[in-house]
């Protein structure tokens, strides 16, 4: 499923609008915890390694940016940049409620 629309709404909230009308709003600290790459995901067993306190409730949007046609990229105010967030990602989030 592709977004029909990626809205920033503030710095701690992005809304995608799916291409089949659902909408989802991903909170900034919850999309952060959520990280896909390998600093937060141990590669060979998928345990999550980074630890959800350690990501502050004050966590803040600084940039979202297009991977292809397939994925987000985000800038967290904590420094973090290496996630790849797959659209099948960010739907399965959206569907475990946002």
């Amino acid at each position: 499923m592709e977004p029909r629309e990626i809205m920033q709404e503030s710095d701690a909230e992005l809304r995608v609008t799916w291409g089949d009308g659902r909408e989802c709003l991903y909170a900034a600290p919850r999309l952060r915890r959520l990280c896909p790459c390998a600093q937060c995901v141990n590669e060979f067993t998928g345990e999550r390694v980074l630890k959800p306190e350690a990501v502050s409730d004050e966590l803040k949007i600084e940039d979202v940016g297009l991977v292809g046609r397939y994925a987000l990229t985000f800038r967290w105010s904590d420094g973090h940049d290496t996630g790849i967030y797959s659209f099948r990602y960010l739907r399965e989030i959206c569907e475990e409620g946002c």
